[in-house]
């Protein structure tokens, strides 16, 4: 994982199901785009944001952001630098483990069509020859601690969310992400709805080395300041991009 999070302090959020601004290089002033949602998302939406992104701003980091094995491709995959996997550690098991095992199942089972690389394979599964190409692949994935904070949220239904954390279990989940099973991301996603900087204060004391990321109801820069005084390495921003152009601006943290 090559990615310096050290550089990053606000990211642009890209529902792939929702209609762009009329001016996408609106999206220069953000610091990497997450393409990535959790209705009315398919791999030829995810594609065609991804593409829209990148014609806008070539040079910005792009990260996909899977729901579903189904959203991913050879096309998505060459034209993003990272796929996001989220580990949603309030959801339920098939959120937590299941959807690790079914994506890599899909590139060991589908290699010509996830990497579109022929290679061998043995009893429907990658062969010892085709293993250094998975491994490339591999080498884009980035693992994400994830907690849904919103039980209203399309996230939470599609997660099977039933609880949200207390300020002690996110910060549990956060020593968790960083000391078990490391990986490079923690993010408190409260979808839709600003939550304030409480979790991202309890969480903070925890990470050192991964990267804590906050996604909610920002709208506007005092709130952005807040969460980032809080602790937060960065903002994630999502619903005012698409909706009010002039409200993401100001979302846009101090240089």
């Amino acid at each position: 994982m090559s990615f310096d999070w050290g550089n990053v302090t606000h990211i642009t959020k890209v529902d792939p199901a929702k209609e762009f601004p009329d001016d996408a290089s609106v999206l220069g002033d953000t610091d990497a785009v997450i393409v990535g949602g959790s209705d009315g998302v398919t791999e030829e939406n995810c594609l065609a944001a991804i593409e829209r992104v990148r014609s806008a701003c070539p040079n910005l980091p792009l990260f996909q952001e899977p729901n579903s094995s189904d959203h991913v491709s050879k096309e998505t995959i060459d034209a993003v630098d990272y796929l996001l996997v989220p580990a949603v550690y309030n959801g339920d098991k098939g959120n937590f483990v299941g959807k690790h095992v079914e994506f890599f199942t899909e590139i060991g089972a589908k290699p010509d069509e996830m990497i579109g690389s022929s290679v061998p394979l043995v009893g429907g599964l990658v062969a010892s020859k085709g293993r250094e190409v998975v491994a490339e692949l591999a080498e884009k994935i980035v693992g994400e601690g994830y907690v849904i904070q919103n039980l209203d949220s399309k996230a939470a239904a599609e997660t099977n969310i039933e609880t949200t954390f207390t300020p002690e279990e996110v910060a549990g989940a956060a020593l968790a992400t960083e000391s078990f099973y490391q990986f490079p991301v923690f993010y408190i996603e409260y979808s839709g709805t600003y939550g304030g900087p409480e979790d991202v204060a309890a969480a903070t004391q925890y990470l050192d080395d991964t990267a804590l990321v906050y996604g909610g109801g920002i709208n506007r820069r005092q709130q952005v300041d807040e969460i980032l005084d809080a602790g937060a390495d960065a903002v994630i921003v999502g619903d005012c991009f698409h909706e009010d152009t002039e409200r993401y601006r100001q979302t846009i943290p101090a240089r």
